[in-house]
């Protein structure tokens, strides 16, 4: 789960993490009275959505008055803003963040994220804050300093101070370093983060350290132990189909493709995926309904499919295990009928009760075209949604 900019600083600052006084804004006469507030020579004016780059999209501006903060705020409410991160669709600004202009004398970068290879969380730093890190890691990649962090002692004071010494921190910046750093790592930990990133850290006048920015986003499978953060999920920034897969448990993230998939078991999924791009096509999302699912998930994962405009064709790759092939066909056919279905429908199954499920595609008077396997199945769905592209 994703957060807005404004929200991460506010739980960064309860760690003792340095950050930018502001208010958050929904209307243009909240963003004058927020300026007013700060009473500092200029505010910054920031989109708040979930993607980076919105600087050299037109999200983020300065003003020199409360009246010049209203009149930016005006114009961006409402706008599309369109970023890498967004994709051409872009996403609409809803509300802004008011925040006071610093005296920033250095840009770096700070992350926070668990690294699947060692097992550990690992601080990643460098000197060169303020760019897209990936272009900095594809550039200069001696240009990031990777901490690794040990569970059983968290980040300890050593650790910190050579992560500053390596960022070329002066002297009397290193000190007020170490806190800043801890504190990150401690709520990193607290709020079962998979990331925080702050980009830029900035380096101010008078020797702080603080969080221009800020982005977190946390382990969804970890949310039952915070309230609290679960009520600040915005479903305006998530894909609507993804938000109402989710009201039934099920892991579904749209993608840019015509052909539409439905698996069980997150591996199965991933092996469907690759297998549609062999045969030529391009996948529409990522499905797993899980191995438990019931008939009634099952009915509602394949009207989430439908409901996408994109789709062409679908293709349903199951290995009945404690999901049935029965129980599948079931599902399938429910939904099938009641969404009038228009697109041609691929069925691979193999496992439990798989003649059975079969059986019921066949007595079900659509026209579901059964495969022999993965191969075949990508191979004929890719044919039925027009071809390879």
């Amino acid at each position: 789960m994703k957060i807005h900019e404004y929200q991460a600083k506010a739980i960064l600052s309860r760690y003792g993490v340095t950050t930018p006084r502001g208010e958050v804004a929904f209307t243009k006469d909240e963003a004058r009275e927020g300026a007013q507030r700060l009473k500092t020579p200029v505010v910054v004016v920031k989109a708040q959505i979930h993607a980076g780059g919105r600087g050299k999209a037109g999200g983020v501006k300065l003003a020199r008055s409360a009246e010049e903060a209203a009149d930016i705020a005006a114009g961006m409410l409402g706008m599309k803003l369109v970023t890498p991160q967004t994709g051409p669709g872009g996403r609409i600004v809803r509300r802004l963040l008011i925040e006071e202009g610093l005296d920033i004398q250095r840009e770096l970068y700070l992350g926070l994220l668990v690294d699947r290879s060692s097992g550990s969380a690992v601080f990643m730093a460098s000197a060169a804050g303020g760019m897209e890190i990936e272009e900095v890691a594809k550039q200069n990649p001696d240009a990031i300093l990777r901490e690794t962090i040990h569970a059983a002692v968290g980040l300890q004071p050593f650790q910190a101070r050579k992560i500053a010494f390596g960022l070329g921190l002066p002297a009397e910046a290193v000190s007020n370093a170490v806190p800043f750093l801890q504190a990150l790592y401690r709520a990193f930990l607290d709020t079962d983060a998979s990331l925080i990133e702050i980009n830029p850290c900035v380096l101010t006048g008078d020797g702080r350290l603080v969080a221009l920015d800020a982005k977190m986003t946390f382990d969804d499978n970890a949310l039952f132990r915070h309230k609290d953060l679960r009520e600040l999920r915005d479903l305006d920034e998530e894909d609507p189909l993804e938000v109402e897969a989710s009201k039934y448990s099920l892991n579904y993230i749209k993608l840019d493709g015509s052909v539409a998939c439905m698996v069980n078991g997150a591996g199965l999924a991933m092996a469907t995926m690759d297998i549609i791009k062999y045969a030529g096509g391009s996948p529409a999302n990522f499905l797993d309904v899980g191995g438990g699912a019931s008939a009634e998930q099952v009915k509602n994962a394949f009207r989430i499919l439908m409901s996408d405009p994109s789709v062409k064709a679908v293709f349903i790759n199951i290995f009945g295990g404690i999901l049935r092939c029965d129980v599948l066909a079931t599902g399938v056919v429910s939904a099938a009928k009641e969404l009038q279905l228009k697109v041609p429908v691929v069925v691979r199954m193999e496992g439990t009760n798989v003649e059975l499920g079969q059986q019921i595609l066949r007595d079900s008077g659509l026209n579901f075209t059964v495969a022999n396997g993965m191969k075949d199945g990508a191979e004929k769905v890719v044919q039925l949604a027009g071809g390879a592209r």
